[in-house]
């Protein structure tokens, strides 16, 4: 197969399969005359670190990393398959820099991003590339923005548990540390009871019904104590209504009224790896 035979389709599938360079893949279906499997072979006989045996791995691994530019809160998830790459420096970089690609570029979303430019590649292709000269299936799998007056980004030693908090107003930065840092501890379903989802709604009724009837409540008696049991669960699972880590006297809601009567958490993302 001549040169002008390879397609750029087709030197982009074997990029994404492998991880190899565009160049390097090209030449190698060059000299493999577009053969794809003979390609691979030639690629792994000059040495090239591939990817394609690392795709059907697991990522459970990563580093969670919040960051914050203005009025705005970007937190991303990199996975990795193991630990000891997580904890890797280089990997830490690598991570900071797709952080800095979201931030210049305000990527909206996740596809955003991925098609957003790094290095002269997107940085799909980027994750890809990477995959195979750290040798383990990366995933760029999360990525959240959120907007406040206020706005922390708090990251918990590690690199395992990230949050993000945008407050109503402008205040003193350590009312949304002080929130970001009680949503890593306290891992709150949402701000407030509004947030949370019907479906959790009602499941912790559900499990609040089975136990009370096998606790031998009285079946009219039931629907009651469930409801009781479902703001207990509220209080200890929404943001504004838990005990204030620091000061467990005072919900979050209270302490933030110290520094303004309606201030108030308006955003709130948080990722943990486990």
């Amino acid at each position: 197969m001549a040169t002008a035979e390879i397609s750029a389709k087709e030197v982009f599938k074997l990029r994404k399969q492998t991880g190899a360079g565009m160049m390097d893949c090209k030449k190698a279906l060059i000299e493999s005359d577009g053969d794809f499997d003979a390609a691979i072979d030639f690629l792994r006989k000059k040495g090239q670190k591939l990817a394609n045996k690392r795709a059907d791995r697991e990522a459970s691994e990563g580093y969670a990393l919040a960051k914050v530019s203005g009025k705005k809160g970007f937190l991303l998830v990199l996975n990795c398959e193991t630990d000891f790459v997580a904890k890797n420096e280089d990997f830490g970089k690598l991570v900071e820099s797709l952080i800095n690609v979201a931030i210049e570029n305000d990527s909206k979303n996740l596809e955003d991003l991925l098609a957003a430019s790094i290095d002269g590649v997107t940085v799909a292709e980027k994750v890809i590339e990477q995959t195979g000269v750290i040798g383990e299936k990366l995933d760029l799998s999360y990525y959240e923005v959120v907007e406040g007056e206020t706005v922390y980004g708090y990251n918990h030693p590690g690199n395992q548990i990230a949050t993000l908090i945008g407050l109503s107003e402008q205040v003193d930065d350590i009312y949304a540390k002080d929130c970001a840092m009680q949503a890593a501890a306290m891992a709150p379903v949402a701000i407030n009871e509004e947030g949370v989802s019907q479906e959790i709604i009602e499941k912790e009724i559900e499990i609040a019904k089975e136990l009370l009837r096998q606790e031998g409540k009285p079946e009219k008696m039931i629907d009651q104590i469930a409801q009781g049991k479902l703001k207990k669960f509220f209080k200890e699972n929404t943001l504004l209504n838990q005990a204030f880590i620091k000061d467990n006297k005072k919900s979050i809601k209270q302490y933030l009224s110290e520094a303004s009567k309606d201030l108030t958490v308006v955003s709130m993302k948080r990722f943990s790896m486990k």
